[in-house]
């Protein structure tokens, strides 16, 4: 007993935390935290690509350790490997490239057939500036809010982006708020759905959107990025590489570049984005007060952007024809998780009319949402930065 007892102060001492029991406590919970991550990736199947990237990450930051030591292996230790790998975060290089990668996997047709949908994913942004106000009202700075807010785009890299240049101190709590509720958006969303619907709208069917040529598809990005940079250029790293990404799809002479972009590039920036972002995220500086109003903010934020994009759609069936109606279940996919929000639509949808497939229409405003959330992520750089 006297030798285990002996051992394990060797081991307080070396790891730097005699006397200090919460710390040890704090690791060893977000050690916990990591596990639960990887369980929710690979029994539930929750966002694996990023949760089980993520959940290590947890892992990996919190094995404690003595910085007195000088071991050069922390995250925070200028010149470490991980520090280094981290400064892709910091410094917002991962996210435009991430970015890059959707814009070469997403097919803009169903909103470039229904133009009126790019709406639905405009509204959703309420979450975001609602959740702005909120925290503005707990007690955050406005740059703080700005960065807790935009958790509610439901888009991982635009919170990371938006945050490391408002308030690199939140970084940790932001994106383990944003990418959790995009993993939870099955658990969420329906029960909203559900309440804010009729029986009777849940099986509205929209008429089938027409054929886009490609002459639409190719010039959609080119148009895309006009307008929206000029409108709003601080956003100009996201939409530049989204809609250049897109072009290299839609193009047909760029196969190459476009696989790349969607494939290989994105998988490998998506692996060194959640290890680093889950390795940030140290007990000592991540275990705060702070970091629990992020994470009932964002929930907030979450819940009002889903709200805002079904009451939005109701909205709309007012002032059109009883043959043009929009299914309000499409409403909730105004959130930038994409494809999961427009496959929610689509289950739920199911489920009081399994003839009515509405993934498609869903697919317009979760696209129109990756657009609304980083145009909106312009506004707040805009203003804040």
């Amino acid at each position: 007993m006297n030798t285990l007892l002996s051992l394990t102060d060797n081991l307080r001492t070396f790891w730097g935390y005699t006397g200090f029991a919460n710390a040890e406590t704090g690791h060893i919970v977000m050690i916990l935290v990591g596990l639960f991550f990887i369980y929710l990736a690979v029994k539930k199947e929750y966002e694996p690509l990023l949760l089980i990237p993520i959940g290590f990450g947890i892992l990996i930051g919190n094995i404690p350790f003595n910085e007195a030591a000088n071991l050069q292996v922390g995250i925070y230790e200028e010149g470490s490997v991980f520090n280094i790998l981290y400064q892709g975060v910091v410094q917002g290089w991962y996210p435009p490239l991430i970015f890059l990668g959707i814009g070469a996997m997403t097919d803009f047709s169903s909103l470039i057939a229904n133009p009126k949908l790019i709406l639905i994913g405009a509204a959703a942004q309420f979450g975001i500036f609602g959740a702005y106000i909120i925290a503005l009202q707990l007690g955050f700075a406005p740059n703080e809010a700005g960065a807790i807010g935009i958790i509610g785009g439901a888009d991982g890299p635009t919170a990371i982006f938006t945050t490391s240049k408002l308030a690199p101190h939140l970084l940790g709590a932001v994106a383990i708020s944003a990418y959790s509720y995009m993993a939870l958006v099955p658990v969420i969303q329906p029960p909203f759905m559900r309440m804010l619907t009729t029986k009777k709208e849940r099986v509205i069917k929209m008429k089938t959107p027409r054929v886009v040529s490609q002459t639409e598809k190719v010039l959609f990005p080119i148009m895309g990025l006009l307008l929206t940079a000029f409108l709003v250029p601080s956003g100009l790293p996201l939409l530049g590489m989204l809609f250049f990404g897109n072009l290299l799809k839609e193009s047909g002479v760029t196969r190459r570049l476009a696989e790349t972009a969607r494939g290989p590039l994105i998988d490998t920036i998506t692996i060194l984005l959640g290890l680093t972002v889950g390795a940030s995220t140290q007990a000592t500086t991540f275990i705060r007060w702070e970091s629990l109003k992020v994470f009932a903010i964002g929930a907030l934020s979450f819940i009002i952007a889903t709200c805002a994009g079904i009451l939005f759609v109701k909205f709309m069936n007012l002032f059109l024809g009883k043959d043009k109606k929009i299914n309000p279940l499409i409403g909730n996919s105004g959130v930038s998780a994409v494809p999961d929000s427009a496959r929610i639509s689509q289950h739920v949808g199911m489920e009081y009319d399994p003839s009515n497939y509405l993934l498609m229409h869903a697919m317009g405003p979760n696209v129109a949402g990756v657009i609304g959330s980083a145009v909106a992520a312009g506004i707040l750089l805009g203003f804040l930065y």
